[in-house]
């Protein structure tokens, strides 16, 4: 997006591609469909350490209307929302066109694609810039931009080389952790649970943070995925990293804790595990039942206050017991990253060097899933384009876009 706007803008814009063909992240995000974009989306809802409101004007400079816009006009792809989950996908439900459709719309706008390319490094060279490359001489241009991502899914290649360069270069680069990542479970009545999927609302509460989502949930073999974990994941990894442990609460189905009270209360023969099973998987219901310390089988007509009011407790506010992450290796996203307050939120050029511009996943700011941190990349991506083009003295420019992307 950023070699796109920098050469509509008339800059000479090299684009240096780590892989053959470019674009990888793009081809496994969604299950293969790409979720280009959110159908709606709250700013609120990204996470960063540095100043919120930095973050929502980078946001807005290009809002979210206009980008559906450039992909349907200017990319030529229908998108179609998928209204259970206010995503927007290719109307072809194939991500494959997504990243062809953006790299052909490069070379028509004259961006030249150097692949296989590894940049090993960059840095000033006077008033210019040199990006060193392995195996071929290094390049002069006026201009940067660093769009190499950050740690997530390592055997992509996104194995942080950008970040450690722009730390070298005196950036600030605030502590990097897995987000958007799947937890670990621990050994209990919920660890026989795998494959079980259902929509939850989850809890986290730690170090100061708290996050809370409504979404998918699914029982894996080694703990717990899905959208509404990975969304509060963060808070989990970051309290590990901090030596403390982050509290995980679920509420299991839409029941409160008043219109459970009223399910579990009857007569005649009908058990504790068949009011459960209206609203839940059987086995699960029948685990949490145990976890609550309730015999299955027993007659709601003989279900004690006490278990009654544990078995309530357990269903709204039940905790989840977990003990670790599935780390960068299963991440979405990488959280952490430079600073926003050292860089201009209009054009991404850094405060620090003149001509180096920062854009995505390189920046301290994530989002949830659904879309945001395409929303966030694409934003991203075009304000750095456009900023490398006005920020040189000597028009035309020519700006290096530098990548280290996704799988081999």
């Amino acid at each position: 997006m950023a070699a796109i706007f920098a050469a509509s803008a008339d800059a000479e814009t090299l684009l240096l591609e780590r892989t053959p063909d470019g674009g990888r992240k793009i081809l496994i995000s969604g299950g293969g469909r790409c979720n280009i974009l959110p159908a709606r989306f709250e700013e609120s809802r990204f996470v960063t350490d540095s100043s919120p409101n930095t973050l929502k004007k980078m946001l807005r400079s290009w809002p979210l209307r206009e980008q559906i816009s450039f992909f349907e006009r200017d990319v030529g792809l229908a998108l179609i929302e998928e209204k259970e989950s206010s995503k927007l996908f290719p109307a072809s439900n194939r991500a494959r066109d997504v990243r062809d459709g953006l790299l052909a719309l490069a070379r028509r706008r004259n961006v030249q694609l150097l692949t296989n390319t590894l940049v090993t490094g960059f840095a000033p060279l006077g008033h210019r810039w040199l990006v060193e490359r392995e195996g071929a001489p290094p390049l002069e241009t006026d201009a940067v931009i660093v769009a190499t991502g950050g740690l997530s899914v390592p055997k992509s290649g996104s194995d942080g080389l950008g970040l450690a360069v722009l730390a070298g270069l005196g950036h600030t680069v605030h502590a990097t952790y897995p987000a958007l990542t799947p937890l670990v479970g621990t050994a209990s009545s919920l660890s026989e649970l795998a494959g079980i999927s259902l929509p939850v609302t989850i809890t986290a509460r730690g170090a100061g943070r708290g996050a809370a989502a409504t979404g998918g949930f699914l029982f894996t073999h080694r703990g717990y995925s899905g959208p509404a974990v990975l969304d509060v994941s963060h808070v989990a990894v970051r309290s590990l990293e901090e030596k403390s442990s982050a509290r995980l609460t679920v509420r299991w189905t839409r029941h409160d804790a008043a219109a459970w009270e009223a399910a579990l209360k009857g007569s005649g023969a009908r058990t504790v595990a068949g009011a459960l099973r209206g609203e839940l998987p059987d086995r699960l219901a029948d685990a949490l039942a145990r976890l609550a310390g309730v015999d299955p089988a027993r007659p709601l007509a003989r279900l004690p206050r006490q278990e009654r009011l544990r078995l309530i407790e357990t269903l709204v506010r039940g905790e989840l017991p977990w003990s670790g992450h599935e780390g960068y290796a299963k991440a979405e996203v990488t959280g952490g990253g430079v600073s926003l307050a050292e860089v201009d939120p209009r054009t991404l050029e850094s405060r620090k060097l003149p001509g180096l511009f920062i854009c995505g996943e390189a920046l301290d700011a994530f989002g949830p899933i659904g879309g945001y941190n395409f929303l966030w990349a694409w934003a991203t991506g075009r304000a750095a384009g456009l900023g490398a083009v006005r920020a040189p003295l000597n028009a035309p420019a020519r700006v290096a876009t530098a990548r280290q992307p996704p799988l081999p």
